[in-house]
């Protein structure tokens, strides 16, 4: 019988977001899979919504942070001392056999209250942290990038992180880095990385359409012959979209080809960037917002000729991943977790200036051979990036990972309760 997994998440918001896909592309494979899911999230109001026969969505109100993107909730460390609390009533309702936590700084400590053996209402679970960013890069992007903060992150993942869970998933070696870092130097834990994924199916070069492209082009009041790039994501202090600007000024000069950036998404640095793209080259950058659906951000992807990706320090990475699926040209930094699928066969990798993704967009577009075989070569990565793959991995994964800690348990019980006889 397969084992019920229950994965809960501050990372979550109902339109957008890196985690958002990963577990609803988990939920529809635990249909295929015929295996129970759970996931909680936090929201507005307390909700349940059930997603097929083997699938289930737990929405537990939680308040708004003052720091970080408004949109999104959090589910504070003090629900989990209130045994009354909804969260408490869906463990205890649900029983799962292994929890997952996405989360470092709030939620964390449920593992440890189980591990202590504090929780006695509900059969001890394996204990998973999933980690889908690095600390100290959040407290460089919100906070300061001063060594004592980088100390205390190592610090704290070591003392108080690790140890809370008995086993930590990353989504690439560039995440996992610094969880293996505090192993060193602290408490000892497994650290395993297992990629996210990508939607083959619906990002696709068969989406490219002369209508679609017209309207983009209708949009950012450009000519047929304009090159069109395109960024989307969360417009976020940490994703440096301030290079998307610079790159975009260096490209202003070029006389023989009219450069337009399109930006797809909502986040807290909207109004700033938009302020300023304007002061510096009006016209030139088209802020889309939220695209509504991954149906209509896919058609925008694919009627696009370049994909810019910013961000040196990218946990991963999933609309990267999406351009490539669809058949257009990625240039991103050469540091980060994107690099663990771009490379220089599939991507055009370039130093986080503008003169350097400049140079890599011209050179993108200057030999029609290259670009054919580097398009090529990303759409195979993106096929074995596959959600059926990446789920298929996880679920494996996840039973592997029980199993070793229930063998491990049912060990220990029969060492306790047959002790070796002292020697003559």
């Amino acid at each position: 019988m397969p084992i019920k997994t229950l994965h809960i998440t501050n990372s979550y918001h109902a339109s957008s977001g890196g985690i958002r896909t990963t577990y609803q592309a988990l939920l529809r494979a635990a249909n295929q899979h015929r295996r129970p899911v759970r996931l909680v999230v936090p929201g507005e109001q307390c909700s349940v919504e059930e997603v097929g026969e083997f699938g289930r969505v737990y929405t537990v109100r939680a308040a708004r942070l003052p720091i970080g993107d408004p949109r999104y909730r959090t589910l504070l460390p003090s629900y989990l001392w209130r045994r009354v609390h909804p969260l408490w009533s869906i463990l205890r309702d649900e029983k799962p056999d292994l929890i997952e936590v996405a989360d470092k700084l709030c939620l964390p400590y449920l593992g440890g209250l189980f591990r202590k053996g504090w929780v006695q209402s509900i059969p001890r679970p394996t204990l998973v942290g999933f980690s889908s960013e690095r600390l100290d890069d959040t407290l460089s992007s919100y906070l300061s990038s001063h060594p004592l903060l980088r100390g205390f992150a190592r610090w704290y993942l070591g003392c108080v992180y690790l140890p809370q869970f008995d086993v930590h998933l990353a989504n690439s070696i560039y995440t996992a880095g610094e969880l293996t870092e505090a192993r060193r130097l602290h408490h000892h834990r497994d650290v395993l990385t297992v990629p996210m994924g990508v939607d083959c199916d619906l990002f696709h070069p068969a989406r490219k359409s002369a209508a679609v492209r017209r309207l983009l082009l209708e949009r950012v009041k450009a000519g047929e012959d304009a090159v069109l790039l395109l960024f989307a994501g969360r417009l976020a202090p940490e994703k440096n979209l301030e290079l998307l600007l610079e790159t975009v000024k260096r490209l202003r000069g070029d006389t023989a080809r009219d450069y337009r950036l399109l930006i797809a998404g909502e986040g807290p640095l909207r109004s700033r960037l938009q302020a300023e793209s304007e002061r510096l080259m009006p016209g030139r950058v088209c802020f889309l917002g939220h695209l509504g659906s991954r149906e209509r951000l896919a058609e925008v992807v694919a009627n696009c000729d370049v994909f810019v990706h910013p961000n040196p320090r990218e946990p991963f990475g999933i609309a990267p991943l999406e351009a490539m699926a669809s058949g257009l040209p990625l240039v991103a930094p050469k540091s980060g977790g994107v690099t663990s699928y771009a490379n220089l066969r599939n991507a055009w990798l370039a130093d986080p200036h503008g003169s350097s993704f400049a140079y890599a967009i011209r050179s993108a577009l200057a030999d029609c051979r290259l670009l054919s075989e580097k398009t090529i070569a990303a759409r195979e990565t993106a096929v074995a990036h596959s959600w059926e793959h990446i789920t298929s991995r996880l679920f494996r994964l996840y039973d592997q990972l029980h199993h070793r800690r229930t063998v491990r348990v049912a060990a220990t019980q029969n060492s306790n309760s047959n002790p070796r006889p002292l020697p003559a």
